[in-house]
């Protein structure tokens, strides 16, 4: 996952919504969103570990990567840390701990865990922290790092959500379509160089040999509610799927 943005509201009616795109090497095998192992989750079929996860009992993940050109090889996949989180049966702070104990395995990484009352954030380069409750962004930065991408997405989702059209899966979905790069003074600099800045830059990258694979939706209330629609490499739709599922607590699914 390279770009997500939530609204994360406790106790209230649709504690989390979530939209979220994962941007990859095309050809890098994946395998779609589906019920597997008790956690809903897509799955990267060459380290085995996901980016996106979620439990019947309402506890999420998601990971993205860190923009870091010069980091060196990692002992393990941070792709397991989601599906570890779902296994552990530890709540949001708890695991954010553990997982910093254990950060200097894994390439650089963000990581948000959440439950139906708690959210936590913890990185390779962050202490473990609890995130507020309202509308965040995350990318390849620190959560809420300023970044265009990050920005954009934010602002969009808070105004669908604060419009009187409420939760429309088209168009929170159609909000992370958004291809427009950033003009170049605001591009960060990751030590990636300006036409690299400038490609990665849109939240919806379109790329002959890497670019947005899919985009997510998770509505979390009594009930849930995931869509994951993916693209081709010119950014057409070549599918979707969606489930819609009752939440229990400490429930699985099979």
């Amino acid at each position: 996952m390279c770009l997500l943005t939530f609204r994360f509201s406790p106790g209230r009616d649709a504690h989390l919504v979530l939209v979220a795109n994962r941007d990859e090497f095309h050809e890098r095998p994946t395998r779609i969103m589906a019920w597997q192992d008790g956690w809903l989750a897509g799955r990267d079929e060459v380290a085995g570990g996901t980016w996106l996860a979620l439990a019947r009992d309402g506890r999420w993940a998601a990971l993205t990567n860190v923009r870091d050109p010069n980091a060196g090889p990692a002992a393990a996949s941070r792709g397991e840390l989601p599906l570890d989180y779902l296994a552990s049966g530890l709540d949001p702070g708890a695991w954010a701990r553990v997982v910093a104990d254990r950060r200097r395995r894994y390439a650089p990484f963000n990581l948000l865990l959440g439950s139906r009352d708690a959210l936590w954030y913890v990185g390779s380069r962050t202490q473990p922290q609890p995130v507020s409750a309202g509308v965040h962004a995350l990318s390849n930065g620190c959560l809420d790092e300023p970044w265009p991408k990050s920005r954009r997405a934010a602002v969009a989702l808070r105004g669908l959500l604060d419009s009187a059209v409420g939760i429309d899966p088209e168009r929170l979905l159609g909000l992370m379509h958004d291809r427009d790069p950033a003009p170049d003074p605001e591009l960060p600099d990751t030590g990636v160089g300006l036409e690299m800045e400038r490609f990665l830059s849109p939240p919806f990258i379109v790329g002959e040999r890497y670019g947005t694979r899919s985009t997510t939706l998770l509505v979390l209330d009594r009930y849930g509610l995931a869509i994951e629609r993916s693209f081709d490499r010119q950014g057409r739709i070549r599918g979707q799927i969606d489930y819609r599922f009752e939440l229990r607590p400490g429930g699985r699914s099979s």
